[in-house]
């Protein structure tokens, strides 16, 4: 009808919520057109930590969640970490922090 809205999709990385966080935290964003997604988690020296997405999604909102635990299934240490969106052009990083 006329009163209908279009909400435009756009490309972006929010901060992470709880933030400091412990154990775990939610990593929100969107993606304006379908394309190859990666969220990754790395450490203050660049090594990856985590990868919670890799893989072609849809443009959408998305909601994924970090545990605190690496890629090979173990809990990290506190501290400062960074998460990186890449989608198509798109780049964006933040940090967080996890607090014990």
């Amino acid at each position: 009808g006329p009163y209908s809205i279009t909400f435009k999709l756009t490309n972006s990385l929010e901060q992470n919520m709880p933030n400091p966080f412990n154990p775990a935290t939610t990593i929100r964003y969107s993606i304006a057109q379908d394309d190859n997604v990666s969220l990754v988690i790395y450490d203050v020296a660049g090594r990856k930590v985590r990868t919670l997405v890799d893989n072609r999604q849809r443009a959408d909102v998305y909601k994924v969640a970090w545990d605190g635990v690496n890629n090979d299934g173990q809990r990290v240490a506190s501290g400062m970490y960074f998460y990186k969106l890449v989608a198509g052009k798109f780049v964006e990083t933040r940090k967080m922090m996890l607090l014990k």
